[in-house]
């Protein structure tokens, strides 16, 4: 659906956005020696999609406001002081999951020993189809879901739109995956779907140590947060709020906070025509936001179960609108947002 940046900008007054808001142009650089494409907004670098041969899987990498403000954990990429350096498999923004036929995509990194990467599943083979740049630009690329014996279980096709203006930048993803000779069977688990792991200031402070476990029994233990402010607060359609959202539904879900002293907002908008909408939110407070709607049974502690399961030649197609705004959005606003993403799905 067309994103109308110019008549949305109407309701957006005291939140970063003014009536005289325009599109700006989009420029999409490719670097076929580096694996990445840089999409620049307005002449200012907002991503860059990575699809390097030496990580499991491609991302969006860093992700930046107009003013400059990066909203991205710089880990494992770079470095950061005080940044923390946990679930080095949280890169940008990405799409993966933990269980496709019991591999785990999401939690591969480099940090898991050689002898057990069977257990993991990798995204490899990405080619970047298309790059266009104009008042939107579009990225399009394929890539196969693999076990490490490079036996392909699904392929993907991706569409990334991009726009914005001086004050709201839009990423709308759309994501087939097709499934090739062996059925395919999704379990339900807590990790995924589409994720991004954010900067400190926009997590939110830890009153205590938190430990985490993988479905392979990996452990991974955060310490409680003191490096740096962190401000950040979750809001979701249902109006659950902090680390109440986690495991709880909504059509869509927005980080609030400040970042170098400006309000920022991260927001994510599910589709009613994707499976499990709407979806539940794997937001956790250290920073990690996502979306899944394939995790029910957990989420639920087995009140709803989803197994999706997919046979040879069927496919399923999920789509998703992130936003970044330079000021805090509402509920009201989102509302207006959504409508706008998904009026004739609803």
């Amino acid at each position: 659906m067309t994103f109308n940046l110019k008549i949305l900008a109407l309701f957006f007054l005291g939140t970063g956005f003014t009536a005289s808001s325009q599109n700006l142009p989009v420029q999409l650089n490719s670097n076929t020696s580096a694996k990445k494409v840089d999409v620049l907004i307005g002449g200012k670098l907002f991503t860059s999609f990575h699809y390097p041969d030496t990580i499991e899987k491609p991302f969006l990498y860093p992700i930046n406001t107009v003013s400059g403000r990066t909203l991205t954990r710089k880990f494992p990429l770079e470095t950061k002081a005080g940044e923390r350096t946990d679930h080095p498999h949280h890169i940008g923004l990405w799409m993966n999951y933990e269980s496709v036929n019991g591999l785990d995509f999401w939690n591969n990194s480099y940090a898991i020993p050689a002898d057990k990467k069977s257990k993991y599943g990798w995204i490899t083979n990405v080619k970047v189809e298309k790059a266009k740049s104009g008042d939107k630009g579009e990225l399009q690329y394929s890539a196969d879901w693999n076990n490490q014996d490079k036996k392909v279980l699904l392929r993907e096709q991706t569409v990334f739109s991009f726009s914005g203006t001086e004050k709201m930048q839009v990423i709308d993803r759309t994501t087939t995956l097709t499934v090739q000779k062996d059925t395919v069977k999704f379990a339900d688990v807590k990790d995924g779907f589409l994720a991004i792991r954010v900067t400190g200031e926009l997590e939110s402070p830890l009153e205590k140590p938190q430990e985490f476990t993988d479905i392979h029994g990996n452990k991974t233990t955060l310490s409680t947060t003191g490096q740096y402010k962190a401000n950040g607060i979750y809001l979701s359609s249902e109006g659950k709020t902090g680390n109440d959202v986690w495991g709880t539904r909504g059509k869509w879900c927005v980080l609030n906070g400040t970042v170098e002293g400006q309000d920022v907002s991260i927001a994510i908008l599910d589709n009613p025509q994707n499976p499990g909408y709407p979806t539940y939110w794997h937001a956790r407070g250290y920073g990690l936001f996502a979306a899944n709607p394939l995790g029910q049974k957990v989420f639920s502690n087995g009140k709803e179960n989803l197994n999706l399961v997919l046979k040879p030649g069927e496919a399923v197609t999920f789509k998703y609108r992130i936003i970044i705004n330079s000021g805090r959005l509402t509920t009201e606003n989102i509302n207006k947002l959504f409508d706008e993403f998904t009026p004739i799905n609803r």
